[in-house]
């Protein structure tokens, strides 16, 4: 497979289970009596979900840079009042 393909493949199938996730959480909102969802209620829960995943999706990907990187590593923690003077990493 082309490495331009699997991202894309990634972001296709992040957005299908976003979907999903967004049609069986208005199936349950009319499971437990909400009524029908109007569609002003579809878009902000597709665009909380979205942002959830997002988020969630960027803030893991800097974690695994920062710990790829060793920017962990470079911290001074000279000036961190639990240390122990004699304490060395």
């Amino acid at each position: 497979m082309a490495p331009v393909l699997r991202p894309l493949l990634r972001t296709l199938l992040a957005l299908a289970i976003s979907a999903l996730a967004t049609w069986a959480l208005g199936l349950f909102w009319t499971a437990i009596g909400g009524g029908d969802l109007p569609l002003h209620g579809w878009i902000a829960m597709a665009l909380g979900i979205t942002g959830t995943v997002g988020l969630a999706w960027g803030l893991m990907a800097l974690a695994f840079k920062s710990h790829r990187e060793g920017w962990d590593d470079r911290v001074d923690n000279t000036l961190d009042p639990g240390r122990d003077d004699g304490e060395t990493d």
